[in-house]
């Protein structure tokens, strides 16, 4: 749900790094798939809805027709597919040779979702006319764009991270025959509700009540973007790993400052204010029976914003047919809800999913 990095590096920074981890994986190939005429659930209607995307590797057919090897990575609340790549925490664990997803032998999809990174969003200049856009547009833009745009017709595995996992479980209800394996990362599959809700309607009623705001025709980013980022920053790790990098009161306002003047200088508070508004339709919940492809849904023990202690998860996951859920433990090397993004925590995990069901294909 949020980027687990300090600070959002620039492009620069991002093509730079790129071509130091070039000898590990193939280099991401960028593009942009344009749906003409969008229709939102909300009954609004974009005439262009851009989405732009990352593959790396190529994909496979057998003799079918069928895609065998596509994987569907999808990214957090305000993040985009560009937090994946270059990372040394996840895309140099999973995408090297003879990694769990070595994209020399996978086709691998990471696409920015509708209001996220480089597709469209508010910010490109509708600002709040923007269409209200939810779980299920997003979900279903992203369906378009691998089979209308990347000719994907299946895939080996879908699988996200924070949000992303959410979309992963609605994926699986909305397309059931699509992939051979789902696997959502740090969320449950439930409606927002509780603490869950409360955090984001802070964030939301901080900015929508700001004067500044302008109602999103503001000139400047409205003081309430500081607001977002700080409660962004709050959620995202676990008290042990913040009194550890901030154990004194300068300390930690030097971490929180660090954190939010990085975040302020490529967030816009229309992005973001529609980012956290389109959990609204998000409700798994009553559907999960319909899941058909196996699924591994994996959390871990410290994540503020996906507690174990709503025993949600584990109550959940017996009404998924093939399903099962594994709550990694705390330790020095979670951290917090961005543990989702720490694949050496959780890749072994992948790696049986992988063997097991490559035995049915």
């Amino acid at each position: 749900m949020i980027p687990t990095s300090a600070i959002f590096p620039s492009l620069l920074l991002i093509f730079a790094a790129s071509f130091a981890f070039a000898a590990e994986y193939p280099a991401p190939i960028q593009g942009d798939y344009t749906i003409r005429d969008f229709k939102f659930t909300s009954g609004e209607t974009l005439p262009e809805l851009r989405l732009h995307y990352r593959t790396i590797g190529n994909p496979e057919k057998d003799a079918q027709g069928k895609t065998t090897n596509a994987v569907l990575i999808m990214h957090g609340t305000t993040g985009s597919g560009a937090q994946f790549v270059p990372r040394p925490e996840f895309a140099d664990e999973l995408f090297g040779e003879g990694q769990p997803l070595d994209a020399t032998k996978f086709f691998i999809v990471l696409p920015d979702g509708i209001g996220h990174g480089k597709s469209s969003k508010p910010s490109d200049g509708l600002h709040a006319k923007f269409p209200h856009y939810g779980y299920i547009d997003m979900v279903e833009a992203q369906y378009r764009l691998l089979t209308e745009g990347l000719g994907v017709n299946h895939a080996r595995l879908v699988m996200g991270t924070s949000m992303g996992g959410m979309h992963t479980w609605l994926w699986g209800e909305l397309h059931p025959d699509f992939m051979d394996v789902l696997m959502p990362l740090a969320s449950l599959p439930t409606q927002i509700s509780g603490r869950n809700r409360v955090w984001r309607r802070m964030i939301i009623d901080a900015i929508r009540n700001d004067p500044a705001w302008e109602g999103g025709e503001y000139k400047t980013q409205p003081p309430s973007l500081r607001t977002a980022a700080e409660i962004l920053s709050f959620m995202s790790s676990n008290p042990a790993l913040r009194q550890n990098e901030a154990p004194t009161l300068a300390k930690a306002d030097e971490a929180l400052d660090k954190f939010v003047s990085g975040y302020v200088k490529t967030a816009d508070a229309n992005d973001v204010l529609y980012a956290l508004e389109a959990s609204h339709d998000y409700d798994p919940g009553p559907n999960l029976e319909k899941i058909s492809a196996p699924l591994l849904a994996i959390n871990s023990a410290d994540d503020l914003i996906n507690p174990p202690e709503l025993g949600i998860l584990e109550r959940e996951i017996k009404r998924v047919p093939r399903g099962r859920a594994i709550v990694i433990p705390f330790s020095d090397k979670t951290r917090g809800h961005g543990s989702h993004t720490v694949a050496a925590l959780w890749k072994d995990e992948l790696v049986t999913l992988l063997k097991e069901t490559a035995k049915a294909q």
